[in-house]
Order: C-alpha cells, then structure tokens, then sequence
C-alpha cells in the first residue's frame, strides 16, 4: 500500500482506500453484517486506513458496522462520514445547524466514536455553497471536539471551486474516472494551491470501469443502476458517472482492445486515476471481499505505459466527452 497526504488534514491515507456504501451486500439486496464485516477486514488487514460512509447509507447500519470494525483495530484509521441527505424535502434551506448537528451526533452514536475525523456536506443542493454562515458553524462543532475536519461531496465542478473559497474547508469529495475527467482540467490545481485534499469517488463508474457488465447484465430492483439511470431518484451523474449504459459499454470494448487478455479492467481504471498526484485517495467501494482484493491488485501491474494512457484518453475524446463533459 502507498499513501499520500489528505490535504490541510495532515492524515496520510491509503491511496486506494474503502467507500461503504454497499459494504453490506449489493445494493438493494439487504444488509449483511457478517459481510460488511469481512470486506472492512480485508481492507485494513491490507492497509486500508482511510474509511468512507454516510448516515444515510443503509439507514445507518453501514456506519454502524465501521465504527464497530475501527473499534477493534490497534491501528490508527481514519473515518469519515457525511451528513445533509436524511434532510427531506432536499433543499437548501433544509439545511440548519441544529438539525446538521442532531445528524452528527447520531452518527457519532451509531459508530460510538466521540469525534469524527472527518465530516462531509453529503451533495447539499448549489445554493448552499452560497453560505458562509453553515460553513462556518462546523468551526464550532470543530472546537467542541465533534470533529476533526470539515469537507464537502459535490456533485459539479463548480460546486467544489466554490466550496473551496472557505478555508476551513479541507477536502473535496468528487467523481472523477476515465468517463468523468473535467475536474482535472482546472479544479485540481486550484485545489492543490490551496492544499484541499480531494477524494475521488465512483472511480468505476458504478463498475461499468470494470469491463465485466454487458448488454444482457441484470441489475437488483433496489440497485440504482436499475432505477436511477436518468435521475429519477438523485443526481443522474452517481449513476454509471451519467453515461448511456450502452454507449459506456461501446467505450469498454475499446478499452479491452488497450489491455488484451485482462478481463478484469478494475486496477487500470485505479490505475490511471493514481497517475494524478493531485489525488489524495480513491474510495472504490466493495460489496464482497474478492473486489477488495481487485482494487488493490493495482499494486500488482507494470505501469501504464505512457501509450497506454494515451489511448485510454482517446476513449473518452472520441466515445464519452461529448455527452457529459459539460454537464457536471
């Protein structure tokens, strides 16, 4: 395992580290705790040491089943949770200290923690960027000892450049894979300059990355590649990063020819996303033990070769850049 320094954090998190939203089984499928529990030791037990939830994932049982399983390590591990989705109708003005408060101390009750290493904005709408009043009631939560950091989940560009104006503000949590690459264009390095640790979440593609889904693929009734691929229930860019299934599958055929002979294209996906140092870490997640093993197994390729890149790059120019570059 490598690491790298999380930002204005000062944490040194693994490079490839651990999203849990469907730690506990598939999505939609119930939550397993003996799973969960599984794929949380194979992590750390690799060297994992940075952790990703939220209150609202399994209606809080993933938190619960990562406080439980950081609880019994003797290493340092590093969590972070995030707060703001339960808030309903999702709105801006949803979003008051008193009630942001109540959901961190729950979660802190959930994984019997008295502080948290860091806490996240969970995609609130735009306009909440816009007020510099809630960012800086973290900045009380931070002094009672609530928290360690405060970072934001954004769903656009746009939404991390403004989130990054407010100093206290120490890590962006954003999608970016090789289906997803403007935030590499400008947001990078301004959040460099500011040394904001970024967070790169659905480095997959909601594992369409991976090159083991095809047309005839089933997904679960509860899982949001079945029901979200046009936004009906969230931001349509969580699901697949907003690509048309089809033409993502088109675009990983293409991808297959780079690497013949790899079934698995998971750690080139990982791979290609570590070639940015501007990247803290990356939170792939994992509902089983073997796709923790493959996430990690980057560690185990010969480098890509600069060719290699370059033609993973003419993929996304001439297959995908088109229909979502501008939209998030």
């Amino acid at each position: 395992m490598e690491y790298r320094q999380l930002g204005k954090t000062g944490f040194e998190v693994s490079e490839i580290s651990l999203g849990t939203w469907q730690v506990g089984g598939k999505w939609g499928s119930g939550f397993d705790f003996e799973n969960a529990r599984s794929v949380l030791d194979k992590a750390m037990d690799s060297g994992v040491n940075f952790i990703d939830t939220a209150d609202v994932y399994e209606q809080g049982l993933s938190e619960e089943s990562v406080g439980k399983a950081v609880r019994s390590r003797s290493e340092r591990v590093y969590v972070a949770t995030k707060c703001g989705r339960q808030i309903s109708p999702h709105v801006s003005e949803g979003y008051q200290p008193q009630i942001l408060q109540k959901y961190i101390e729950d979660s802190l009750t959930r994984m019997n923690l008295e502080t948290l290493d860091l806490i996240q904005l969970h995609c609130p709408p735009t306009e909440v960027y816009h007020r510099p009043e809630l960012f800086g009631f973290f900045d009380r939560l931070k002094e009672q000892g609530k928290i360690l950091n405060l970072g934001v989940s954004v769903e656009t560009v746009e939404e991390a450049l403004k989130a990054i104006e407010y100093p206290n503000v120490t890590t962006v949590q954003i999608i970016f894979n090789l289906f997803r690459q403007k935030p590499s264009d400008r947001f990078f390095k301004e959040a460099q300059e500011k040394n904001v640790g970024i967070i790169v979440r659905v480095p997959l593609a909601s594992g369409l990355l991976s090159g083991l889904y095809h047309s005839q693929t089933v997904f679960e009734s509860g899982d949001h590649r079945n029901f979200n691929r046009e936004g009906q229930a969230f931001d349509k860019g969580e699901t697949f990063s907003g690509v048309e299934y089809q033409q993502g599958l088109n675009a990983v055929d293409e991808l297959k020819n780079i690497f013949p002979g790899e079934d698995n294209l998971a750690p080139r996906a990982l791979q290609w996303i570590l070639q940015f140092p501007e990247v803290s870490c990356i939170i792939p997640g994992a509902s089983r033990v073997e796709q923790v093993a493959s996430n990690l197994s980057v560690y185990n390729l010969p480098a890509l070769a600069p060719s290699q890149i370059d033609a993973m790059n003419r993929v996304y120019e001439y297959q995908i850049k088109e229909a979502v570059h501008h939209l998030w």
